[in-house]
């Protein structure tokens, strides 16, 4: 009897090495012990994370590994971070550079939107492919593993994520590949509507998705849910009203389901859950917006001229003409609402602009043959809102996002599960960029060359046997006199080896006596 177990060993192991296809096929769970869930919370401000406020993810922290220094990408938009976490890459490599984008060939007067319907007809016409950085979904096709992404969010948010569809993108808007939509609203129930001020239903519906497709034995080795709020609420109302914190105490429910059902099915320690936002969260303060701005000042003609195109706080000149771009620039130098302003760089790698009064694209990893001629963040303080949340820029509207105050960067990262330490607090810099190389590395899976991020190894209980390297903190200056007084701008960096974080940006006026 124990030689007939031997000789069956023998040839299962045999048929293994002879037809790996064939085992592989049968999942990961021949391959790999443990899966991955990654989870977005949109806009979480790290103040948000009370025990009152969010019972789930307050208790989940408490022994969960914690990047104290982690980042978004800027800018601090959504397309860009949920581009950037896919690709483990910054917007000068993947090409996603804004939550609207330029695309010439696709309108050569306007930028366009970035839901899915926009995106798809671009990808159609433009040189190359929508990103331009290989993305988690293509990497685990490779090696024969799917990934499914889950979204209460915008189309073009969920798109990106995987934007290949290895797997599948579940999102009230969007079902890819399309031949599961009749599959998924049967088993999961009908889509549920839109909402101008409500989007508890979404949440849910993209749970119940999660818990049936996601959360099981013979799931996809790496899920993704990605919950639109608090941001939603939070623009429209502001940060810490009745309807922000509902919608945080909401999404926190959901969350605690998702724990709830890991721990029912037994599931809870073949799991490693990554948790991160994509931004943080600011009041608005500001009276005009860029666009407007220009064309007050006589830079562009109206709104659809294609002689100045905007997109968010990027600024594409016709021809690229150099008297126009330093013209721009300076104006914007005089105003109070315009924060840091970058450029291209003269030289690959300089940190400033070749305009003066500006830094460098490459200083900002934004440097993309798509990238602009300007890129502008606004101004920002201090000052706190009446629900005493501090931050606040001069954007128009309620409260957002996109600039690179510390408000909208510095955003917070967990992670638990089998594979992580308990407990653990690092203090080096991180982003969301680095969450797929984390994620490779709990595979053993290449990192592609081109990716910009590291894997998060201190935080691993597998251990690194290279000797951390030591963090600093790099100022990088700039500054132009005029004769009304002097613009003067400063970016602090994380700098971790041959990795460089954005922390924040300031801008100080010197008026002239």
């Amino acid at each position: 009897m124990k030689k007939n177990k031997i000789y069956q060993l023998f040839f299962l192991l045999l048929f293994w090495n002879i037809n790996p296809t064939s085992a592989q096929e049968k999942g990961s769970i021949l391959k790999y012990k443990n899966k991955t869930l990654i989870v977005f919370f949109d806009g979480l401000r790290p103040d948000y994370i009370t025990r009152e406020q969010m019972p789930n993810l307050f208790a989940f922290r408490q022994d969960a590994s914690f990047g104290s220094q982690h980042h978004s990408v800027f800018p601090t938009v959504t397309r860009v971070n949920s581009a950037s976490y896919a690709t483990g890459s910054y917007p000068g490599t993947h090409g996603i550079l804004g939550n609207t984008v330029y695309f010439p060939e696709v309108n050569k007067n306007k930028a366009i939107g970035t839901g899915y319907g926009d995106l798809n007809k671009a990808s159609e016409v433009i040189a190359g492919p929508l990103l331009t950085a290989v993305s988690l979904g293509e990497i685990l096709e490779k090696a024969g593993e799917r990934m499914m992404v889950f979204s209460s969010g915008t189309t073009g948010q969920a798109f990106l994520q995987n934007y290949k569809v290895n797997g599948a993108i579940i999102n009230p808007g969007l079902i890819l590949p399309e031949s599961l939509k009749s599959d998924v609203i049967r088993e999961v129930g009908p889509l549920p509507e839109d909402s101008e001020h409500d989007d508890n239903a979404r949440h849910e519906w993209v749970t119940d998705a999660l818990l049936k497709y996601g959360i099981t034995k013979d799931g996809p080795l790496v899920s993704a849910i990605w919950l639109s709020d608090p941001d939603g609420a939070a623009h429209d109302h502001g940060m810490g009203s009745d309807e922000a914190v509902a919608s945080i105490k909401f999404v926190d429910g959901q969350f605690g389901r998702i724990l709830k059902a890991l721990e029912s099915s037994g599931l809870a320690d073949q799991f490693n859950i990554i948790i991160s936002t994509d931004h943080g969260f600011v009041t608005h303060a500001g009276k005009i917006n860029l666009t407007d701005f220009l064309i007050k000042e006589g830079f562009k003609k109206n709104k659809d001229s294609d002689d100045v195109v905007v997109a968010e706080g990027s600024v594409y000149v016709k021809d690229h003409d150099k008297n126009i771009i330093q013209n721009i620039v300076s104006a914007l130098h005089k105003q109070e609402w315009v924060g840091a302003i970058f450029a291209k760089p003269g030289k690959t790698a300089d940190t400033e602009g070749w305009v003066k009064g500006t830094l460098s694209f490459d200083i900002i990893h934004f440097n993309h043959r798509r990238s602009g001629d300007i890129l502008v963040a606004p101004n920002w303080d201090d000052r706190k809102n009446m629900k005493g949340y501090a931050g606040t820029d001069f954007s128009v509207g309620v409260a957002g996002h996109g600039g690179s105050s510390p408000y909208e960067v510095n955003i917070a990262l967990f992670a638990k599960g089998p594979d992580f330490k308990k407990s653990f607090k690092t203090d080096l810099p991180t982003s969301n960029v680095d969450i797929v190389p984390t994620i490779l590395g709990l595979y053993q899976l290449p990192l592609p060359s081109a990716m910009d991020g590291r894997a998060i190894s201190e935080i691993l209980i597998k251990k690194d046997k290279r000797k951390p390297a030591q963090t600093e903190k790099k100022v990088v200056e700039t500054e132009v006199k005029y004769r009304w007084g002097t613009y003067k701008l400063m970016l602090e960096l994380s700098v971790l080896g041959k990795y460089s974080y954005v922390d924040f940006t300031k801008v100080s006026r010197i008026m002239a006596p």
